[in-house]
């Protein structure tokens, strides 16, 4: 129960304090009761909860800011995609932090064979000095002897060194791979919740324009619910993909469930607004059908909230104030974007 009570303060955006806790517990403990009816019709295709409506239903009635949004992308449990890539990202992780291991004991190998090869041949030059010194000649031979196996030495610490380099090179390929793969979405293949989170603050620091948007598939539980989890797996990665080619030149994320994000940078205020329409047009006259029967999947719409970036936002103000748009778009009927500039 403490983690559906979680879940339902996380996905409504509602301080985790425990007059909402009580409220959410009361929902959630009787399914089938007046509240949980009454609330079930106000989320009813991705509506989130809204302190207003709280209070009319007789919870808490203290202002509630959004809770802060987690940096890295949760696992989802209905997406099997999610749920078989996470476990390969942690096994890949881990590998790759093995042989990085493997590379740095590999390369203390190589420095401390050098330093054990370099003083083995100072301490012998300078015992053949010294008896030089003393006799008062040179023992060329035994010089050129010293001198041979040094250079044998360095010719195989050489030849180590270029083993090392190599596998170093490789496991710099690799790792430049996982950083990719933790900022990408298993699912849609986009950019992910961190990937956004490092592309927004590099917008604070630009002079350009930047807009975000804030977008929610409507109803997407029904897809889920009538026609099954890999169906709605498949619309999710079909939007993504929709996003992205209608959106080129900005930034496209999967922010985790069925909302997504568009970053945009160096447009006015209503030629971001134009590019969100374009997209949700796209997506509204794709057809889409199940793989498996061919029935058709039938109008896929999404809502959603632009705002623009402004000199004293904070990530958590420009996102809220996003999220209370996409909310009054849904409030007011889904399938439309509003924008607050």
């Amino acid at each position: 129960m403490y983690k559906r009570i979680g879940q339902f303060l996380e996905d409504h955006r509602l301080s985790p304090d425990p007059a909402h806790y009580a409220f959410v517990h009361a929902i959630l403990s009787e399914p089938d009761g007046t509240l949980a009816r009454a609330v079930a019709l106000l989320v009813d295709g991705g509506v989130r909860l809204h302190q207003d409506d709280i209070a009319r239903l007789g919870g808490p009635t203290m202002a509630s800011p959004p809770a802060p949004e987690p940096v890295s992308e949760p696992q989802a449990v209905r997406e099997p995609a999610e749920r078989i890539a996470l476990p390969q990202a942690e096994a890949r992780s881990d590998e790759l932090a093995e042989q990085t291991e493997d590379q740095v004991a590999a390369f203390m190998t190589v420095i401390r064979t050098v330093q054990a090869d370099t003083s083995a041949f100072g301490a012998d030059l300078a015992r053949n000095v010294a008896e030089m010194k003393r006799g008062g000649g040179i023992d060329l031979p035994t010089l050129a002897t010293l001198t041979g196996e040094m250079l044998e030495r360095i010719s195989a610490t050489e030849r180590r060194l270029e083993q090392a380099t190599a596998e170093a090179d490789t496991l710099r390929e690799k790792l430049a791979e996982a950083r990719a793969t933790a900022r990408r979405d298993p699912l849609t293949g986009l950019a992910n919740r961190l990937a956004f989170s490092e592309a927004l603050g590099q917008c604070f620091q630009a002079s350009e324009s930047c807009h975000l948007a804030l977008c929610d598939v409507d109803r997407f539980k029904r897809i889920n619910d009538d026609l099954g989890h890999a169906t709605g797996d498949r619309v999710l990665h079909s939007i993504g993909k929709i996003l992205a080619e209608e959106c080129q030149g900005h930034l496209v994320c999967r922010h985790g469930g069925e909302e997504f994000t568009i970053l945009m940078t160096g447009l006015a205020a209503d030629q971001a607004a134009a590019l969100v329409e374009r997209a949700r047009d796209a997506v509204r006259n794709r057809r889409m059908r199940v793989r498996e029967t061919g029935e058709p999947v039938g109008e896929i719409t999404f809502s959603a909230g632009i705002t623009a970036l402004c000199p004293e936002d904070t990530q958590e103000t420009l996102f809220a104030r996003a999220d209370a748009l996409l909310y009054r778009a849904k409030k007011e009927g889904r399938d439309r974007a509003y924008s607050d500039s």
